[in-house]
């Protein structure tokens, strides 16, 4: 039914696939961690930071929810499609994973995702 190239081609088009599937998971199961750098004031827009600290200040933006928050003095930029029903309130020690953005000529982070946000206890 099928010549040799045909199951070659089938053999090499599953074994992609498995690879693919296999690095997918990898990737979920690491995180974003490794692929973070520290931010610093010399981050460039669009790279992938990670900071960590205490939340000084918690504004909620009156147009669509947004929530900007300061950690250690640190614009953090959090869409309301991210922040959703979550709580922040000053004094709360956080995580976070974020990209690096210029907003009215001041570096920001940017959360992309509610999971990139956590709450250290």
């Amino acid at each position: 039914m099928f010549g040799r190239q045909e199951r070659v081609a089938i053999l090499l088009l599953i074994a992609v696939a498995v690879a693919v599937i296999l690095a997918h998971i990898v990737l979920v199961h690491i995180g974003k961690g490794p692929f973070a750098s520290a931010y610093t004031d010399q981050s460039a827009d669009g790279t992938l930071v990670s900071l960590s600290g205490t939340i000084d200040q918690v504004t909620v933006l009156s147009n669509g929810g947004h929530v900007v928050l300061s950690v250690n003095n640190v614009t953090v930029f959090v869409p309301a499609t991210v922040a959703g029903d979550q709580a922040f309130a000053s004094g709360t020690t956080v995580s976070l994973y974020g990209t690096v953005q210029t907003y009215r000529g001041k570096k920001e982070i940017v959360i992309g995702s509610a999971d990139d946000i956590q709450e250290i206890r």
